[in-house]
């Protein structure tokens, strides 16, 4: 499944969600301009790779400090190449938008990498003896997605689902997709700890502990002074596609 839209608009431009992705953006393409040697030093300095905190041994031994804890944050601007990037920035584009909405440019900033944050512990704990750096934004971008379950259950998602060579595109509640995504990522991390190395491939631990700070702290961050919005797209399915081709807003069914 790949998410084309969701069909919620923002009631106020979302300066945050859009310096994100311009941090994000701007970093890979400092990346872009690093010779191999150099990108690869980089990773592994400012991407949390678990051995460093778990064997200090074998950190000092390749030169890396074991009481810098900056990765935890750095590595969330860091991206391993261009569909990494482009499905990161996607899915914060789609999702990013409304949290930042319910909670303020900065109560969102501090959410999502607070998030991102917690995610990288969850994927040192689960990873203890990977000796391979991880970075992406995927884990912060979890817990918007958490949020946004918890705030848009009832929202639909504009969904391409490839048919062999035919798009078929599905209007899916939001409380579906996300949840299709997050049991795929849950069995995925559990097949992970029951495989024979717990390293390198995707950081599902990462995405799940991410999804569920997300889901914890979406409440506290909540803006009290900004309040929720509720549209007909939320109580019909077929009245997706008409806020997804744009519909007037005039038609939305109005505030709470």
């Amino acid at each position: 499944m790949f998410p084309i839209r969701d069909t919620i608009p923002s009631h106020s431009p979302p300066l945050m969600t859009w310096a994100l992705i311009g941090a994000n953006c701007a970093v890979f393409l400092f990346e872009l301009a690093l010779p191999p040697e150099q990108l690869q030093a980089m990773f592994y300095w400012f991407g949390i790779v678990p051995a460093r905190y778990t064997h200090p041994e074998w950190a000092m031994i390749l030169g890396l400090p074991v009481d810098n804890y900056w990765p935890f944050l750095t590595c969330l601007f860091l991206h391993g190449g261009w569909l990494h990037l482009i499905s990161n920035m996607w899915a914060l584009w789609i999702f990013g938008d409304n949290v930042e909405d319910r909670m303020g440019p900065w109560r969102f900033l501090i959410f999502y990498l607070l998030c991102g944050v917690i995610a990288g512990i969850v994927h040192w704990a689960t990873n203890l003896d990977s000796t391979v750096p991880t970075v992406g934004a995927s884990g912060a971008i979890a817990g918007v997605m958490g949020a946004y379950l918890l705030l848009y259950p009832r929202a639909h998602i504009i969904t391409l689902i490839p048919l062999f060579f035919y798009p078929l595109f599905v209007a899916l509640p939001a409380a579906t997709f996300i949840l299709i995504w997050f049991f795929s990522q849950l069995f995925s991390g559990v097949a992970a700890l029951l495989g024979p190395e717990q390293v390198g491939g995707v950081a599902w631990w990462a995405h799940i502990g991410g999804f569920i700070a997300g889901m914890i702290l979406c409440k506290p961050f909540l803006d009290p002074n900004r309040r929720q919005h509720f549209y007909k797209d939320e109580f019909a399915f077929e009245n997706a596609w008409d806020v997804a081709l744009d519909e007037p807003k005039e038609k939305l069914k109005g505030d709470s």
